[in-house]
């Protein structure tokens, strides 16, 4: 037993003495060696595994949108940016322990006594000393970088680039990589000013590949695509994995077929087919060759594309090879052809993707050139809810699609309209004959709709039963979600879904406003169930009150399986639902008369404003005045014919339009307009007077001349009573009225600039005003400067009651936020913006503060923003935060902060301000209660907030790994590889 424990004394004690002298805190050979390998084989070693794995999962999920150039990265795919999200996340846990434990911060010993050379001079400033750290930092900002943070990634690699500045390889790594975050975040100049700079100096031949990638990514992002194409095919070379290699030879494909490289686009995209990738990357390679190749053999193409719609393997890529066959006809200029083909790929797409999204944008632009509003809007709907909102032309998609919304009712309602007049002008026998057209067309979409519901519920069964199932035993089984919408957001933050949700709710129930009782398609009317013929019953205005409110949904429910006529008027497939509906006696045709007339009105007013279309415009708004001349709104047709014709240019049509106005129409407002002297320069110039005029108006208000206030303010009145100032001229002269002691005119003014100005700038403060006197809260006089934001608070008068003066906190040991308050349009100099001043208090962060995080969030309006830093769990612990960051801030962060205010304030204490109290109001309560204490010497923020025990289980693998990896070679696990 004594030589068993003597072995063991033998064993241990020099253990203990070698970790002893290995400790961090010492600057030896030893403690280097030996603190590089414990952090090699222990913590960086389960960071690595967890890092490959996360890249492995995200190359096995990520789907590309092949349809548009493929990002470099697949980081770059905003819908793969979630996956590995949890392995990214470990990693990066376990490179801070890495970092937290294995540093070497302690100086070497200098005991020689040869003169110093520079190698010693370098060696001796190094802020870094254990040699195999730099891998850990470098995986920390790659993990940060694949799972898509890349603002975290620039901050690690940035400060990376600082603690290694005097080593050349992994200086050069640090830049390159900070510049690829930039380029991410599309701050091309601020990656173009590390790429300049990075080109003085000469880079480390380990740190090239990483630089190709660098430079490839940064041309891609720049649309240099000559340059890109020159490293993409340095990066291909260097690539190892077999489906990323396939994706950049795609990506080198798309980039030559933009240079109009045809062939080497097919070549390109021959090797994408060599690389033996995922079909659906396959697939889309064989597409785009058909398409480069289409020039000179567009049949032979055309026919290719055919055989692979037949294939059963392409069933779900239907709407992709025939949106290739439409380009192909569309590069021919045979328009027709390639409609029909965007068509036929429309009807037969099975997912809802964004692939079909793009193919409905394509066909809808071809609709709108050529002014086929009817079905550009059908295909603007559909497509709107399967694009991303960051595509460039999105927001172009979006008003269009919103301006086609209001038009075609109108439009539509134009045409069913003149269609049931020529019907009901028609012989008896055609008219039955073009009735019974409509429904045999209806039955046999009918048909083919019910073929296609059999045939994809019996392929969902035999999906779900593997073949083997019994067919005709049927089973309900849910809907499933459409293609693109499963990435792991909730519904509400998911765009596509909701917009699909939108469509496919529209469809259902048709376009209902945002209101109580929706469903009911009337609410102005309703039914009553038993009629009452009792004399003291109730007036029909308190069965109207008192009446169950219904719902014109159940009532069509109710009425599925009416007798007689009634069920045949209710069947689109009887004639007697087609005849019910045309205008026969006279009563029916004005009806239809005026629905003619308010959507060409309507129309051409939306032709002329919102799509410039003045062709179309002028035709609608010509025929209202030739065929409906009793139009009550016949003047105000007038004179947007009057400003159509003056935007054309032929002033002598527009002249007209004025001699019509003052002969029919004297007294009409328009005629007003039109025969003012200064209407010509108003037209030219009115918008600099009345901005000059509200200038000076403003100006007199603040010194008190409420005479040429109200002056001013009836001129805009006569003047400008349609200007973009009207609101401000009359909460102006409100307040200017107020001042002068009137505070029933002030209060009649605000509630004008409520009712008429809803969305003006003012109206928010107008309506705080008038709330006050509805509280009770007497209005008083006294300044009030719209532009000092900084004295700004709820203007009505405090509260009469005594109690209430002074609401702010005195507490000091509660939540503290720091808040930057600021102008964002003046940070400090052009190029100065809130995203860099949010990057750089982020990287501060980062790099001063290991053991607290501390969150930054943004809030404010159009004319103060806040910048908001939470974290802290007193007043000393922010006051110290702010001493530490004014001290140490860069350069250019201290510019942006000379341009802030800087504001500490309680939790509790925030709510107040812009309400009760202004920023003013509380610097001065901060002055006289906070300033005077005196805070903690303590180094409060290097003290972490909770301490965490390790799991044992952990502990044991992170920490007593080097038994158990002895085998692992030093390349054994190389993360060049992702």
């Amino acid at each position: 037993m004594q030589q068993v424990r003597r072995a063991i004394y033998l064993l241990v004690v020099p253990a203990i003495m070698l970790m002893t002298g290995c400790s961090a805190h010492k600057n030896t050979a030893k403690s280097r060696f030996w603190q590089s390998f414990t952090a090699k084989y222990n913590t960086y070693y389960n960071g690595s595994l967890a890092f490959i794995e996360g890249s492995l999962e995200k190359e096995k999920g990520n789907k590309d949108n092949y349809t548009e150039p493929l990002p470099l990265y697949a980081v770059g795919n905003k819908q793969s940016r979630d996956i590995g999200k949890g392995q990214f996340d470990r990693s990066i846990e376990k490179m801070e322990k890495t970092i937290k434990l294995h540093s070497i911060k302690a100086r070497p010993e200098w005991n020689k006594t040869r003169r110093k050379t520079a190698k010693d001079r370098e060696w001796l400033g190094r802020r870094e000393y254990n040699p195999f750290l730099w891998k850990a930092w470098l995986l920390m900002g790659k993990a940060q970088f694949q799972k898509g943070a890349f603002d975290e990634a620039a901050a690690t690699f940035s400060y990376m680039s600082r603690l290694y500045q005097t080593q050349p390889m992994q200086y050069a790594l640090a830049r390159a990589w900070l510049a690829k975050s930039y380029v991410e975040l599309d701050w091309i100049y601020d990656a173009e000013d590390v790429i300049r700079n990075m080109n003085r100096d000469s880079m480390h031949y380990r740190s090239i590949k990483d630089w190709e990638a660098t430079y490839a990514d940064y041309y891609l992002h720049t649309g240099e695509l000559e340059k890109a194409a020159t490293y993409l095919r340095k990066v291909i070379g260097h690539e190892r994995r077999k489906t990323q290699k396939a994706r950049e030879w795609f990506l080198m494909g798309q980039i030559q077929a933009q240079l109009g490289n045809q062939e080497q686009a097919y070549k390109a995209f021959r090797n994408v087919i060599r690389q033996n990738p995922p079909y659906e990357l396959e697939f889309n390679a064989r597409i785009a060759q058909t398409e480069v190749m289409a020039k000179g053999q567009s049949r032979q193409m055309i026919s290719r594309l055919r055989r692979m719609a037949r294939n059963d393997n392409n069933k779900d890529y239907l709407e992709q090879v025939y949106y290739a066959i439409g380009n192909i006809y569309l590069s021919q200029q045979d328009t027709l052809r390639a409609i029909a083909a965007y068509e036929q790929g429309n009807e037969k797409a099975t997912r809802a993707g964004i692939e079909k999204g793009v193919l409905l944008l394509k066909l809808g632009n071809l609709y709108w050139e050529r002014e086929k509003y009817n079905d550009a809007q059908r295909c603007y709907g559909e497509a709107i809810g399967l694009l991303d909102k960051e595509r460039p032309d999105y927001e172009a998609l979006s008003n269009r699609s919103k301006v086609l919304d209001e038009l075609v009712p109108y439009t539509d309602a134009v045409y069913l309209q003149d269609s049931l007049q020529q019907l009901a002008k028609m012989p008896e026998a055609e008219r039955l004959k073009a009735i019974d057209r409509v429904i045999d067309e209806l039955k046999r979409k009918e048909k083919e709709e019910r073929d296609k519901a059999l045939e994809a519920e019996v392929e969902q069964q035999l999906q779900k039963r593997g073949a083997t199932g019994n067919l005709n035993q049927r089973q309900t089984t849910p809907a499933t979600p459409a293609a693109g919408s499963g990435n792991g957001q909730w519904y509400f933050y998911n765009q596509v879904a909701v917009n699909q949700g939108k469509q496919t709710f529209q469809r259902q129930w048709g376009k209902r406003e945002n209101v109580d009782n929706w469903q009911r398609i009337n609410q102005t009317v309703v039914r009553f169930d038993t009629p009452t013929e009792n004399p003291e019953a109730p007036d029909d205005q308190d069965n109207l009150d008192n009446a169950e409110p219904t719902d014109s949904l159940a009532a069509q429910e109710g009425t599925d399986t009416p007798e007689g006529a009634d069920s045949l008027a209710a069947d689109p497939h009887n004639r007697e639902y087609y005849l019910a509906q045309i205008p026969f006696t006279e009563e029916q045709l004005a009806e239809s008369d005026n629905i003619i007339k308010d959507g060409l009105f309507h129309s051409g007013v939306i032709f002329k404003d919102k799509l410039d279309n003045l062709r179309l415009s002028e035709k609608q708004l010509l025929r209202l005045t030739r065929s409906y001349s009793d139009f009550e709104q016949t003047d105000e047709v007038w004179y947007h014919l009057f400003l159509l014709y003056s935007r054309l240019g032929q002033y002598e049509e527009a002249e007209r339009c004025v001699e019509r106005l003052k002969a029919d129409f004297a007294d009409s407002q328009w005629t007003t307009l039109l025969t003012d002297p200064y209407f010509e320069e108003n037209a030219r110039f009115g918008a600099h007077i009345e901005d000059s005029l509200y200038a000076a108006t403003y100006e007199a208000f603040r010194h008190d001349r409420h005479d040429e206030v109200e002056a001013n303010a009836r001129l805009s009145a006569e003047r400008f009573p349609l200007g973009e100032n009207r609101a401000k001229f009359i909460f102006i002269d409100g307040l200017s009225q107020l001042n002068n002691g009137d505070g029933n005119g002030c209060l009649e003014q605000m509630k004008t600039v409520v009712e008429k100005y809803p969305k003006s700038e003012v109206s928010e403060m107008a309506g705080m005003i008038i709330k006050g006197v509805q509280e009770g809260r007497p209005l008083h006089g006294g300044k009030f400067d719209l532009g000092d934001v900084w004295s700004r608070r709820d203007i009505t008068l405090a509260t009469t009651d005594s109690t209430a003066t002074d609401t702010l906190s005195e507490e000091r040991n509660t939540n503290f936020l720091f808040i930057l308050a600021y102008n964002p349009d003046s940070l400090g100099g052009p190029g100065l913006t809130e995203n860099q001043l949010l990057f750089e208090m982020a990287r501060h962060n980062f790099t001063n503060f290991l053991v607290r995080n501390f969150d930054i969030q943004l809030d404010g309006g159009y004319d103060i923003r806040r910048m908001t830093v939470s974290g802290f769990l007193s007043y000393d612990e922010a006051l110290q935060y702010a001493r530490q960051l004014y001290s140490d801030a860069p350069g250019q962060l201290d510019q942006m902060l000379r341009h802030c205010r800087t504001i500490i304030i309680s939790e509790q204490n925030l709510p107040l301000i812009g309400t009760r109290y202004s920023y003013d109001d509380y610097d001065q309560f901060y002055e006289r209660i906070f300033v005077p204490m005196k805070i903690s010497d303590e180094e409060l923020l290097n003290i972490p907030t909770d301490i965490v025990q390790p799991d044992e289980d952990e502990a044991e693998g992170d920490d007593e790994q080097e038994e158990d990896d002895g085998p692992w070679a030093d390349d054994d696990f190389d993360l060049d590889f992702f």
